[in-house]
């Protein structure tokens, strides 16, 4: 299975193994599966309740949700589709940054020609002939699906030992907003930092601190190595 380096904003590289033209194909079948059967159960009920403007209630309510629906699921579930998200896949960026709405628009926008307009065969010959699989509204995007479900990362059940946590009071409860992507990358930047002292993990990690610091609204103290692993421990028990 083919592998990718992606290095954040905050200097950590994680590998991800890059998701598979089946594991894609399964996930596009899925939510095409789950579309069908809305679409079909929408127009059972609309007949029933309303039998005399079935077409139009068709055509202005359920037709944009079907339209629209891997654009704002991916938008709204960070990067992820129903489909997407039972086959633990993901959308990222090569960057290495947060994927912006131009990008999932870019995606979006592409299907029309990857996926509609040639049954597929464009994207899976993309995917198939890219360096890291990407399809038309990848490459422009600069974005790629990565397996999530596979990776070689540690998984947050494992980042600390649960009796560690048996006794921990929540300090800082609004860390549960944050992605579980981010947990992984503050418990990376603690890690490379404690076992090499360098200029480089140690600007990581003041940037770590700094970044968290502003998306929690709060002050870390003097202790930023304990104020992290503070945010660790919580955010396990808030979300095991």
């Amino acid at each position: 299975m083919k592998n990718i380096e992606i290095t954040t904003s905050q200097n950590v590289t994680i590998q991800y193994n890059l998701a598979s033209p089946v594991e894609r194909t399964l996930s596009f079948l899925l939510d095409a599966t789950l579309l069908t059967v809305f679409y079909f159960l929408s127009q059972l009920l609309l007949t029933i309740f309303f039998p005399s403007v079935v077409d139009l209630l068709l055509y202005v309510f359920v037709l944009p949700i079907i339209i629209l629906y891997s654009l704002v699921l991916e938008l709204w579930n960070n990067g992820q589709s129903i489909g997407k998200k039972v086959l633990k896949i993901r959308v990222i960026r090569l960057d290495g940054e947060n994927v912006r709405f131009l990008d999932y628009m870019m995606r979006w926008i592409f299907r029309t020609l990857d996926i509609y307009g040639s049954l597929g065969g464009v994207a899976i010959l993309s995917v198939i002939s890219s360096q890291y699989g990407q399809r038309l509204g990848d490459l422009l995007a600069n974005t790629v699906v990565v397996n999530i479900g596979k990776s070689d990362r540690l998984t947050l059940d494992k980042l600390l030992q649960l009796h560690e946590t048996r006794d921990h009071k929540i300090t800082y409860p609004q860390v549960i907003k944050i992605p579980e992507d981010a947990m992984l990358i503050v418990k990376e930047t603690l890690s490379k930092w404690a076992r090499q002292d360098n200029d480089a993990h140690e600007e990581a990690f003041n940037l770590l601190v700094k970044k968290m610091e502003i998306a929690l609204q709060v002050k870390s103290g003097k202790d930023k190595e304990q104020f992290l692993r503070t945010l660790l421990k919580d955010y396990i028990i808030l979300t095991r």
